[in-house]
């Protein structure tokens, strides 16, 4: 283990000491693990195996959510009060790492608390699809085309631009660009209105889809579109570019394609209800009896005619 990470570890420790009457505790990981779990810090180790880094779960040997990292895993499975805590413990973290301070009962330490309510919020309009990108926080940043959250991650259609057409971005991520640069931001002088010389002057312009106009900040947050290292535009169309011959099957860098569907057709037939097939089986029987008493009588009326004669 690192002294960065050793390091890191005494801070996260001491700031588990600052919120122990919240029940929050951190432990270490079994030795037994394989290795790490499904996280971003994978990348990482991938392009570099002594990358430091630290992993917080819920779990340790056995996944505490069945459906973890799968289409399945929704906002059921969410524990709201396990996230406000984790970011409680990591925000103190940064702030013991930052002020290199050791002492776990300052006021300034206790003081730095995650907004449950938000989190709560964030978390409804996320995840679910009631209230869903209507509710009222997403509403006072963007214009959302739909109202139950997708998760897709999304097509390259253009050219990559830190300031991308809108309706090449999906919903989520417009709404947490803005919402990132209003919350790290900064009034940018007098002007608040956008214009041309907002993002000139290092500023970023913010809830342009709600009002049409949008306010001009200071934020260092910007939109950096991410893209396959093994795609190349070139003469405005985009490129794969050859496998690297140590990686055959793309592991490292994987590239995904889909259909570039014309007009989807769908065709819709209306199923009447059950009674209106009783009813139809029940007129058929009918039917049915009916013309084999009328076969009989005209066959009996027949034979009986014939006799006479």
């Amino acid at each position: 283990v690192s002294s960065d990470t050793n390091e890191a570890l005494d801070a996260l420790k001491l700031a588990q000491e600052s919120l122990k009457s919240e029940g929050v505790t951190v432990s270490n990981a079994s030795s037994s693990n394989p290795g790490i779990p499904p996280s971003s810090l994978m990348a990482f180790l991938r392009k570099n195996s002594s990358t430091s880094g630290i992993v917080l779960e819920d779990f340790d040997t056995v996944f505490a959510n069945k459906f973890y990292h799968s289409h399945l895993d929704d906002s059921a499975n969410i524990n709201s009060s396990a996230i406000v805590a984790a970011a409680s413990l990591v925000a103190r973290t940064l702030y013991v790492l930052a002020s290199d301070k050791k002492d776990s009962t300052s006021s300034a330490l206790s003081s730095i608390n995650a907004n449950a309510s938000l989190v709560e919020e964030l978390i409804s309009c996320l995840l679910d699809c009631d209230p869903g990108l209507s509710c009222e926080l997403v509403s006072s940043y963007i214009t959302s085309v739909d109202t139950c959250p997708s998760h897709y991650v999304g097509v390259v259609l253009g050219e990559p631009s830190s300031t991308p057409s809108p309706n090449q971005v999906d919903d989520i991520s417009r709404f947490v660009w803005n919402f990132l640069a209003d919350r790290t931001s900064t009034p940018k002088g007098n002007t608040t209105v956008c214009s041309k010389d907002c993002s000139n002057n290092g500023g970023v312009c913010i809830r342009a889809e709600t009002n049409g106009k949008g306010i001009c900040v200071n934020s260092t947050t910007r939109y950096v579109p991410a893209y396959s290292t093994r795609l190349k535009l070139d003469s405005g169309t985009w490129k794969v570019l050859p496998p690297n011959s140590s990686d055959p099957m793309g592991m490292l860098d994987p590239v995904w394609t889909e259909s570039n569907w014309n007009t989807i057709g769908l065709r819709v037939y209306t199923v009447q209800e059950a009674a209106y097939d009783r009813l139809v089986l029940l007129g058929g029987i009918s039917v049915t009896v009916l013309a084999y008493l009328a076969i009989v009588l005209t066959r009996a009326y027949i034979t009986k005619a014939l006799k006479q004669d």
